[in-house]
């Protein structure tokens, strides 16, 4: 049966903080994620898409959000009084980040490096250092199509380090609304911090051999998170014997498979939503949250069914 207009589904994830990560770029984490956000909204779910890419969002595309606020991220940063410091090195001894040099007469921060921790105002001997803050990026939050809550971060350009952006954006999750948290590709620290605390992954990987190299690395670190993980197949061709052998023996579940379709890159593309464009898909996307449900551990008391 045809779903239409979202008549016919109803699904329940209240206040499940769902994140979509890949092991490499290009996969289309990000097609599935704004498609999986327009599904449960199309299903009646009140949800919030995250952007936590911040290097690099781009969310908003799809989403195409009012953006109603927008507010400067800042980050602790450590500020010498030259005259109080003696150079005694102790705050650049004690800095595990190499973010402080101490030179006679003069010490150095390196605001790139620093991590905002406080640690070196507190061994500091003699109160040469306080804490001052610098801007890192920026949030901005709206509503896009379907009344989805949206937030997302910008990073500074050149700005090291993403983590503090990235946390700052996972406090805007809304405990009452169904939370799609995009991360950044590969298994960097930016992807842990997107990760942490989430209620289940959904890794989007490619049927090729570099796809599951990365799906691999990508999985250990959901794991040593101890995160509830399933795959999600897309640009599939009809099966690569590789990656549905190391799914088995791994028993990580296939969520969803999302076959080569030239209509949805040309969609794609324009930055439109699959769903909307291509409404075939919508049972894709249906088999992806009762999947997901499953892997959550709900089979027996199921909230995700034709009705």
């Amino acid at each position: 049966m045809r779903v239409k207009n979202g008549e016919g589904i109803v699904i329940d994830l209240t206040g499940m903080n769902i994140a979509m990560a890949s092991g490499k770029g290009g996969t289309g984490k990000t097609t599935v994620a704004v498609n999986f956000t327009w599904f449960l909204a199309y299903a009646g779910q009140r949800v919030q898409y995250l952007d936590c890419d911040v290097e690099e969002p781009n969310g908003h595309i799809f989403i195409k959000p009012s953006i109603r606020a927008s507010s400067a991220s800042k980050v602790m940063i450590p500020v010498v009084d030259q005259e109080k410091c003696t150079s005694c090195g102790e705050c650049g001894a004690k800095c595990q980040f190499h973010a402080i040099v101490n030179l006679p007469g003069d010490t150095l921060i390196f605001p790139g490096l620093c991590h905002s921790c406080g640690l070196c105002s507190a061994v500091c001997p003699t109160g040469a250092i306080t804490e001052g803050t610098r801007d890192v990026g920026i949030i901005e939050q709206g509503r896009g199509v379907r009344e989805i809550e949206f937030t997302h971060g910008i990073l500074n350009v050149g700005e090291a380090m993403a983590v503090p952006l990235i946390k700052k954006v996972k406090m805007e999750r809304k405990d009452q609304f169904i939370n799609i948290v995009d991360a950044p590709p590969g298994t960097s620290c930016p992807v842990v911090a997107t990760l942490n605390g989430s209620d289940a992954v959904i890794m989007v990987t490619e049927p090729t051999p570099f796809g599951l190299h990365d799906l691999k690395i990508a999985i250990d670190v959901a794991r040593l998170l101890n995160i509830p993980t399933g795959v999600v197949i897309n640009r599939d061709q009809g099966g690569y014997p590789p990656l549905s052998d190391y799914l088995e023996t791994s028993h990580i579940p296939v969520l969803a498979v999302i076959p080569e379709d030239a209509e949805i890159a040309r969609h794609y593309s324009r930055g439109d939503i699959i769903l909307e464009s291509l409404p075939s898909y919508i049972d894709t996307y249906l088999s992806l949250a009762t999947n997901l449900e499953k892997l959550l551990g709900t089979v027996s008391n199921s909230h995700v069914r034709r009705a």
